[in-house]
């Protein structure tokens, strides 16, 4: 571990010399992949440094531990104590920014919602799961653009899909995908029954042009349609909404938000690159025999994650057990309460599988 934080060390330095000549100051790209790499570095270097400063206070404190002043040597036993308990506490940090990083993180994402289970509810549900993601991602600085949907009759979405974009998105929202279980008295329920309804959210990194996904014309079919989206009166009346299907295998995408066919058509290739990048990624996996961390969503809408009971005001993510009574917080946005004990989680089952494999 000391080898590759000299390593990790060497490498911030060396960008930093990087970032202040002027050859890479006029080159944009390079400025922008050597930034994001040094911040990638800054925090495990940081930490590094603070453990270097403590570890080397360590012999002074012991020295002044045997004073024979006796405020002098309770205050070092003190300072001492601190020191190895922080000392501590920085190895563990440190083991997990060292953990292997999930290539993605740091990708924007696309997110389906769909209505599955209970009609009219679940509609309404996928509305109030889809004004959750809305406010989680502005308490994070993040930009939600909704690229295609479809309202339910009572209200909700029986279909919606929008893309997030900001910093280290994916690392976040990669928990959501799944099936998800609300449990309420329903608006049109007039008998006051609870009522058990699911909608089922997809997470995806988006594709970038680093993934090299090729879509050929001769493999491309594209339809325009009259959108019903929102936009005001022209939307209905002219064609400007863009399906755009990959017929090797099927897969269709439909944009209808904005008001220029030249966009819809532009987004909705981007949606479908995504599509196939996910499709591309669990057939790579399951060809290596890869195990996904078994927190993250692997995409199957039955994978039933979470609870939402709306009577006792709680939330419960079946996946690592975690119950809260703050459903009313969750879903005003607030979804670390629920996500940073899924992150936590999954770094110890990290830890425990890298120290099974030094064993």
């Amino acid at each position: 571990m000391l080898d590759r934080l000299k390593l990790m060390e060497s490498r911030y330095n060396e960008i930093n010399e990087l970032l202040s000549s002027p050859e890479i100051a006029s080159d944009v790209k390079k400025l922008t992949e050597l930034s994001k790499e040094q911040k990638s570095l800054e925090k495990v270097v940081t930490l590094f440094h603070e453990q270097q400063k403590l570890e080397a206070s360590i012999p002074d404190l012991r020295e002044m531990k045997k004073s024979d002043d006796a405020e002098i040597a309770l205050m070092a036993e003190e300072e001492l104590a601190e020191a190895n308990k922080r000392l501590a506490e920085l190895a563990d940090e440190i083991k997990v920014l060292l953990l292997p990083k999930d290539p993605n993180d740091e990708r924007n994402v696309l997110v389906e919602i769909k209505g599955a289970v209970g009609g009219d509810e679940a509609n309404i549900f996928a509305g109030d799961l889809f004004r959750m993601y809305q406010h989680y991602a502005e308490s994070k600085g993040w930009k939600i653009q909704v690229d295609d949907a479809t309202p339910g009759t009572a209200g909700g979405y029986s279909n919606i899909s929008f893309s997030i974009s900001g910093e280290m998105v994916y690392s976040f929202m990669k928990y959501e995908s799944g099936g998800h279980r609300v449990q309420r008295i329903p608006v049109t329920e007039s008998n006051g029954r609870i009522q058990t309804s699911i909608a089922t959210v997809l997470v995806s990194p988006e594709a970038t042009d680093d993934d090299d996904i090729e879509l050929a014309e001769k493999d491309l079919r594209i339809d325009t349609f009259c959108s019903s989206g929102p936009g005001g009166q022209g939307v209905n009346t002219t064609y400007s909404a863009v399906r755009v299907t990959y017929i090797p295998t099927g897969d269709f995408v439909a944009c209808q938000i904005a008001r220029s066919q030249h966009e819809n058509k532009a987004t909705a290739l981007r949606l479908l690159k995504t599509k196939l990048k996910a499709q591309r990624d669990a057939e790579r996996e399951a060809k290596e025999g890869a195990v996904r961390q078994s927190l993250v969503g692997s995409g199957e809408r039955a994978e039933k994650i979470r609870t939402y009971n709306y009577p006792q005001n709680r939330v419960t993510d079946h996946r690592i057990g975690f119950t809260i009574n703050r459903l009313d917080a969750v879903i005003e946005g607030k979804l670390d309460l629920v996500i940073q004990e899924l992150i936590n989680e999954d770094q110890k089952r990290k830890l425990s599988n890298e120290e099974s494999v030094r064993l």
